[in-house]
């Protein structure tokens, strides 16, 4: 199973406008499909900002 699989198959859609959201924040610009000649820096950021909102989320929730 690869690790780019979505647990979640329903959620896939969801996920892909978060990723974009993402993307745009740090100034990264995604294409629909393959986005395999970003930097690692670039693709970094990304998850990184991602990462961020779901913790900010989550404690936003436990108040």
């Amino acid at each position: 199973m690869s690790s780019n699989n979505t647990m979640v198959p329903e959620a896939q859609d969801a996920m892909n406008r978060f990723k974009m959201e993402a993307a745009n924040e740090v100034g990264v610009n995604l294409k629909q499909g393959y986005n395999g000649d970003l930097t690692s820096k670039q693709a970094g950021s990304i998850g990184g900002q991602m990462v961020k909102k779901m913790i900010k989320s989550y404690e936003e929730s436990m108040k």
